[in-house]
């Protein structure tokens, strides 16, 4: 049955030096009509948006993140069980490892309702991207999600919205028309380079990682996801610069899990798992946004 796990975070910003931003001109850009201005402008907001380690803070105070996923109970009163939950949580994340049990989906379904009632960001991953492909109108138009699925998550969705296959020579276009299909909520389109749209602008993210995918990154991404949503809606429009909050985050998490990708490839090569990915999580963040 659906569980969920509260993962206090609390991560911290600082610097770019001027070295590490050519590395980032290599690695990020952006739609064709934006400018290098922009993509030095984007990976700033991240920047921004990260509060910062106090000792005055105590546990969850910078965010409580809930996962739903698949575990092997089942109740017949999940639903109502997640609910009084919801309240104390900021983000939730649904989908990794939940299965495609008809209870479980169902349970899903529910979640995705309670949350939406109270304006919970909620970000929507594996499993829970066919529900969403079987049910679009369960999140239509709810634009405090953001869906990330990899090419033939992607495909799915695309052709139940907009009833024609994905255009193979328009990746952009056809992340720009799914999210504007879908109410304008944020698409996070996983592949060889990230492309990330709400139905406005396109960001894309290039970052370098590794050829190596293992089963799990998806879930890497989908949960540092969840706790930058929250901390770039927390935020405001004033650390985010009017821009999306969402767009903000999901550049955040792209860059970062990439970034855990290439350095455990570096000391892994093909053993590879995402496990070796987590443990890189505080180097990589660091190396992104406090150096």
């Amino acid at each position: 049955m659906s569980c969920v796990r509260r993962l206090p975070m609390c991560l911290a910003g600082g610097g770019v030096s001027p070295a590490w931003w050519l590395v980032i001109e290599r690695a990020f850009s952006l739609h064709k009509t934006h400018s290098i201005k922009d993509m030095e402008n984007i990976f700033q907001l991240v920047r921004n948006v990260i509060p910062p380690l106090t000792a005055k803070k105590h546990k969850g105070q910078d965010g409580r993140i809930g996962i739903v996923g698949g575990c092997q109970d089942d109740s017949p009163n999940a639903v109502h069980e997640v609910e009084k939950w919801l309240p104390r949580l900021h983000s939730v994340v649904i989908g990794p490892g939940l299965g495609r049990d008809d209870v479980l989906l169902e349970n899903a379904k529910g979640i995705i309702e309670k949350a939406k009632v109270k304006g919970i960001p909620i970000v929507i991953d594996a499993d829970g991207l066919w529900l969403i492909s079987q049910q679009p109108s369960l999140i239509q138009g709810y634009q405090r999600a953001i869906l990330t699925p990899n090419y033939m998550e992607f495909s799915r969705l695309y052709e139940a919205m907009l009833r024609d296959p994905v255009d193979s020579n328009d990746h952009h276009g056809c992340v720009l028309r799914l999210s504007q299909a879908m109410g304008n909520l944020t698409i996070v389109q996983k592949g060889d380079r990230d492309l990330i749209s709400d139905g406005e602008k396109v960001l894309v993210c290039s970052h370098e990682g590794s050829s190596r995918r293992c089963g799990g990154q998806g879930d890497l991404l989908s949960g540092s996801l969840g706790v930058l949503a929250h901390w770039a809606f927390l935020a405001g429009p004033e650390k985010t610069n009017g821009q999306n909050p969402f767009l903000v985050a999901a550049f955040g998490a792209c860059s970062l899990t990439r970034q855990c990708n290439n350095q455990a490839f570096q000391k892994c090569g093909r053993s590879m798992t995402t496990s070796d990915m987590v443990s890189e999580v505080g180097s990589a963040f660091n190396k992104l946004f406090e150096t």
